[in-house]
């Protein structure tokens, strides 16, 4: 791909994360709405799903998904004590596990983006926590980190270095690997080295940006297909 392409895709990125975030601040949804299901396409089989959205977002950012997945006839939660989802993968993980407590939730799918899914996994690795989800969906997870963490001064940003001892022990726990779908793009301007995850069902598209794909049919698509893959046990 040449670099006028990369570039092009980045522009749009950006333009699609100015969009949301200004949206999402402009016209808040309700997240009670979303914890009842389309009647119309409401089934007992219909299994809950549960948002996490990436550093610096609200699980507003999610909404193209909450809005398809709702319309699908599932049941979707959002912890909104995320915030802006700034604080370390191991304390947003206990947020998120408390929340799944507190709703007496199990059997959960968790559909994810970028950090979000990192909070995902270390979520399924603890022991009290790991039996109330049965599948991630990730999209655009930097699961072996971003080289560009490293030029990075924040701290919430250089965690996603790939040195980081959190990214380290979630790499060599592959356990939970064969519940977790990867889906990411042929190019990512913020995790150049891809989203492939060791045992993982890896699915690359040939989407482009880091954000913009969570709108994308492709995705939705494949995010589906996923999801469907579950409530049939296979």
């Amino acid at each position: 791909m040449n670099l006028g392409k990369r570039g092009w895709a980045w522009a749009l990125d950006y333009a699609y994360v100015g969009f949301w975030q200004m949206h999402g601040f402009l016209f808040r949804a309700d997240p009670a709405r979303y914890l009842h299901p389309d009647a119309s396409k409401a089934q007992a089989d219909k299994l809950p799903v549960l948002l996490i959205p990436g550093i610096y977002e609200t699980w507003q950012f999610l909404r193209p998904i909450a809005d398809h997945l709702h319309k699908a006839g599932h049941p979707i939660h959002v912890v909104r004590k995320l915030g802006y989802n700034l604080g370390t993968v191991e304390d947003m993980a206990v947020l998120v596990g408390r929340y799944l407590e507190q709703q007496g939730l199990e059997n959960v799918v968790v559909v994810a983006h970028s950090k979000g899914g990192l909070i995902g996994k270390f979520l399924m690795t603890m022991p009290h926590q790991a039996g109330r989800v049965n599948r991630m969906v990730t999209v655009n997870t930097p699961f072996s980190g971003s080289i560009y963490a490293n030029f990075f001064v924040l701290p919430s940003i250089r965690a996603f270095a790939p040195g980081n001892r959190t990214l380290q022990l979630l790499r060599e726990n592959i356990e939970s690997n064969a519940r977790i779908t990867s889906i990411y793009g042929k190019f990512d301007p913020h995790i150049p080295g891809g989203s492939y995850l060791e045992g993982a069902r890896n699915i690359q598209l040939e989407t482009m940006g880091h954000f913009r794909p969570i709108a994308d049919p492709r995705v939705l698509k494949e995010i589906d297909t996923a999801i469907a893959a579950e409530e049939r046990g296979t």
